[in-house]
């Protein structure tokens, strides 16, 4: 009896630990023209406020990104552009010069009383790509 209740307990721990990540490509570099700047947004995989997504945005495109995810913004080269963050207690921004092509920016969840507390950290591009190799682009699910 306690056996059965032990392989229940962990076959639920498993599905609830390995179920929250988002499911999708590994990550692949973008090609992109010259007249453009990518910025890179990921949030590596870590289970404290899984169910949270806060839109992110950078220029005019915007998504949410769930845990071990990352999504490609696409804006012009040379031109500043901000990225945000946002949840109902709390925003964080990050300006981007434009002047490199590429940007990596990682988001992170910190613990407030009640709710998550979003964040956007710049991140050297040595150590984002190690970094943004376990995360996946989210699918979009079919129309």
């Amino acid at each position: 009896m306690k056996v059965k209740r032990s392989v229940k307990a962990i076959i639920f721990s498993a599905a609830l630990f390995y179920g929250c990540a988002v499911q999708g490509s590994p990550f692949d570099q973008v090609t992109v023209p010259p007249a453009d700047t990518v910025i890179y947004v990921y949030r590596p995989y870590h289970y404290a406020a899984s169910l949270l997504r806060p839109p992110v945005t950078c220029g005019e495109d915007m998504a949410r990104i769930g845990p071990g995810g990352y999504h490609v913004f696409i804006v012009p080269a040379g031109e500043k552009t901000e990225c945000s963050v946002q949840s109902a207690e709390t925003s964080d921004q990050v300006e981007i010069d434009g002047g490199k092509r590429v940007y990596y920016i990682r988001e992170e969840i910190g613990w407030g009383v009640l709710t998550g507390h979003p964040r956007l950290n710049p991140i050297d591009a040595d150590q984002a790509k190690n970094e943004i190799r376990q995360c996946c682009v989210e699918e979009k699910p079919a129309s």
